[in-house]
């Protein structure tokens, strides 16, 4: 793959979702999207689109004996790092509860669930893409246990009853894309139960019920082009002028922090250990999770749960135009050193 290309792969993979926010951000400047509106709109993104997206992605998981699990272990850790991680840049770095934990989120939660899956197809084609949708099935929960608890505990005063662990884990359990991803765990479960008993899948939702599973599948794929328009009807370019530093602390952390972390450590282990397997399949897999920009969810999660909406906003957006150099310099390593296919 000539450097050319892999510019376009990169530019392609960021390039629709900033056309979308130029778009929203277009359109609340005409005056054709209202202040309700995008209150409204952020709020069925949030509680109905992605929870969808959450149910569909675990249930089309097709086997339990086909996931890698050291893989996915690996993962799961990674994300635990830098929610430990920006835990610390989040204290440091923010001046308010609502910016704490809008910097704490988009440093571990990337955009996999928009561009994740088509860059990994990208770099690495349909092999790559099953690794991707295998990823995706465990990442996306976790990103959401994750990102209930970080808005939950800096959204609120220090003392409020909601700081308490019942309330969080309350607040874990009402989440509407948590109890997505659960009802597809469940769904995933019984359809597994039925292979291991009876040899096949005697009724399955998508097959048997599309009524139902063509609906759900519908909204799941409005919600990554709805979020990416109601953010940029949200977004306002003055407002950078005063969290300068704060945008410089999720963006940096997305972008150069989550990748270095979460790529030269699958290359350690690989090379030196036997406790990873990592391979041309799997690496377009972690250039996409940890090396895309912040999730659009960031900012509509916070619009939800209180905290700084505008910051979260424009970290998505400068992050999501910095990735686009950062995802090119890290297929170009990783394609000279061989850990990608060429």
């Amino acid at each position: 793959m000539q450097l050319g290309l892999i510019l376009t792969t990169a530019v392609n993979a960021i390039l629709p979702v900033m056309l979308l926010i130029l778009f929203g951000y277009w359109l609340k400047r005409k005056g054709f999207l209202s202040d309700s509106f995008i209150k409204i709109g952020n709020k069925f993104v949030f509680r109905v689109c992605l929870a969808c997206s959450l149910f569909i992605n675990v249930y089309s998981i097709r086997d339990f004996s086909a996931i890698p699990w050291d893989f996915v272990i690996y993962i799961v850790a990674v994300i635990c790092l830098l929610f430990v991680a920006g835990l610390a840049i989040a204290l440091v770095s923010a001046k308010t509860s609502g910016q704490k934990g809008v910097i704490l989120h988009a440093i571990f939660r990337s955009n996999f669930a928009i561009i994740g899956l088509s860059l990994a197809t990208a770099l690495g084609g349909e092999e790559a893409a099953s690794v991707a949708a295998v990823a995706s099935a465990f990442a996306m929960p976790l990103y959401n246990v994750f990102g209930v608890i970080a808005l939950t505990v800096y959204t609120e005063t220090p003392g409020d009853k909601k700081h308490t662990v019942g309330a969080v884990l309350l607040s874990i359990v009402k989440n509407p894309m948590i109890i997505g991803a659960f009802l597809g765990m469940v769904c995933l479960l019984l359809r597994q139960l039925q292979t291991n008993i009876m040899g096949s899948v005697v009724f399955s939702i998508q097959e048997d019920l599309p009524f139902i599973y063509s609906p759900v599948n519908s909204l799941k794929s409005m919600a990554s082009p709805l979020a990416l328009v109601i953010l940029g009807a949200q977004f306002e370019f003055s407002a950078a002028k005063g969290m300068f530093r704060q945008i410089a602390a999720g963006t940096l952390s997305r972008i150069v922090l989550a990748p270095l972390l979460g790529i030269s450590g699958a290359i350690l282990l690989s090379k030196y250990t036997n406790l990873l397997s990592c391979g041309v399949n799997e690496f377009p897999t972690l250039i996409a999770l940890f090396g895309s920009p912040a999730a659009v969810s960031t900012a509509v999660m916070a619009g939800e749960m209180g905290g700084d909406e505008q910051l979260a906003a424009q970290i998505v957006v400068w992050s999501s135009l910095g990735s686009v150099l950062t995802i090119f310099l890290t297929v170009c390593v990783l394609m000279a050193t061989g850990f990608l296919a060429v």
